[in-house]
């Protein structure tokens, strides 16, 4: 069992827990990620690591629920345990390879969407643990949607913040402050950018437009997380590759978006009626005929 010693809810929907796993502290690089599972009658979900420490034995995780398991695992408090907690699974980020002098001479852009944040923040850590000072743009639909802002401010070379109602400060898509960005005659070796597949794909087509190499994680199409499902098939270059076992990061100009977007979708009629049955507890009758639960 994998101890819970912190949860929290960091915005509506969003929460972070600290686990206790110490294999898989020990060993996790930025970029991979971990499969939790509550009970043996739980789903496996893949989630990507937001933190570790490897001294105290921990990782941390920040999730948005979604569906029933996420629902059932955002009522988890301190104390409470996973069944079970492998990883780290899936190829850490590539630039970790680098050497580390080369690496310093580079300009880096940070692009976190939503929850994607998350698997951003523990790359720009390690960058700023190494000397390494990156620029990171956080976007969200609205300023109550905003996370780890105060964590990434204090590892970020500059931070910019944006949200798509102007609640908070910027006020537009990532895509517009990239844009700024270049137009202020920033130049960038390298953006990673992370976040709901729809915003990597426009932040991808900026990219390409201002000819800057990019990074993305497709870690949402992720489902059994072992490759042996399939649901994360997706195009790279022409080619066909997991998001789990060969990803979950890929260069971004060579992913093909609009079919990934389309194996995503496949999934949420299911997702819908177990998150249903799950809600309506006992009163749940499927008499309906449109949730299955008459099945």
């Amino acid at each position: 069992m994998y101890k819970i010693l912190r949860a929290e809810m960091l915005a509506d929907k969003i929460y972070l827990m600290d686990v206790e796993a110490k294999r898989v502290a020990k060993s996790c690089q930025p970029g991979q990620f971990v499969i939790v599972k509550m009970d043996d009658a739980g789903e496996r979900i893949p989630l990507t690591i937001c933190d570790y420490d490897r001294e105290a034995g921990t990782v941390t995780i920040v999730f948005q629920s979604v569906g029933e398991s996420t629902y059932r695992m955002a009522e988890l408090k301190a104390g409470d345990s996973f069944e079970d907690f492998t990883g780290p699974l899936g190829r850490p980020s590539e630039w970790l390879s680098e050497d580390i002098e080369e690496l310093k001479k580079k300009k880096m852009l940070f692009v976190a969407g939503g929850v994607g944040t998350a698997p951003v923040y523990p790359q720009v850590k390690w960058l700023h643990e190494h000397g390494i000072d990156a620029d990171v743009i956080i976007g969200a639909k609205t300023k109550d949607l905003i996370i780890l802002e105060k964590e990434m401010e204090a590892v970020a070379g500059n931070l910019y913040v944006t949200t798509d109602d102007g609640s908070y400060k910027h006020h537009g898509m990532v895509t517009s402050v990239v844009e700024e960005l270049a137009e202020a005659g920033n130049k960038y070796d390298l953006c990673v950018a992370i976040g709901p597949v729809i915003m990597m794909k426009f932040t991808c087509l900026l990219t390409k437009k201002l000819g800057i190499p990019t990074i993305v994680s497709m870690n949402p199409i992720m489902v059994d997380g072992t490759g042996m499902c399939g649901a994360c098939r997706l195009t790279v270059g022409g080619e066909v590759k997991f998001a789990c076992v060969d990803g979950p990061e890929f260069d971004g100009h060579l992913v093909d978006f609009d079919q990934a977007m389309k194996r995503q979708q496949m999934y949420k009629t299911e997702e819908g009626r177990a998150l249903l049955r799950y809600q309506e507890g006992k009163t749940h009758h499927g008499g309906c005929g449109m949730c299955g639960g008459d099945k």
